[in-house]
């Protein structure tokens, strides 16, 4: 930049505040993959409903976690961690494989939508009973609700809601 560049770029700048900190939300414990996002082309080709393994999310065990879709803000997963919304409907998952849990989460979700629900509850189980004692379905529902767009935001349940064998999910209301 010569001195005539500098000086018009610092006049223009002159008025210039620094943007307040965002509001970000960090979740410990939770490291997501990033994965392609999709044309309207390739949307309309395919069923929203469709859910797959391809997101990588790792839980440590014993860690709570969320998710928020971006540009949600924060004060709406707060509110869905302290219970703001009242739990309209719920769907326990114990015994089923991954498969059927993958399909019937999907089966769950849409009814959800069409009876205009808001918060739902899905029961993962804390794997007590697979084998190593951990939870197979957890980080799965995690991976096939950050799929969904009319997933705004997920957490885990309070103790008396489930806690960590519970995730408490926060639907988008179609007008």
């Amino acid at each position: 930049m010569d001195e005539d560049e500098l000086s018009l770029f610092q006049a223009a700048m002159r008025d210039v505040a620094p943007l307040p900190a965002s509001d970000k939300i960090v979740s410990r414990g939770i490291k997501v993959s990033p994965f392609p996002r999709k044309n309207k082309s390739e949307e309309n080709a395919t069923s929203e409903n469709v859910l797959t393994d391809n997101i990588v999310v790792e839980i440590e065990a014993g860690d709570e976690w969320s998710f928020v879709q971006p540009g949600m803000p924060h004060q709406t997963l707060r509110r869905l961690r302290r219970g703001y919304w009242r739990i309209q409907d719920d769907l326990d998952l114990h015994g089923y494989t991954r498969d059927e849990a993958r399909q019937a989460l999907s089966v769950f979700l849409d009814i959800c939508a069409q009876q205009k629900f808001r918060c739902v509850r899905v029961i993962h189980g804390k794997g007590l009973s697979s084998k190593n004692r951990e939870p197979v379905l957890k980080t799965r529902v995690g991976n096939w609700l950050m799929q969904r767009t009319d997933v705004l935001a997920f957490c885990q349940a309070r103790p008396e809601d489930g806690g960590g064998g519970a995730i408490l999910i926060l639907l988008k209301t179609k007008v």
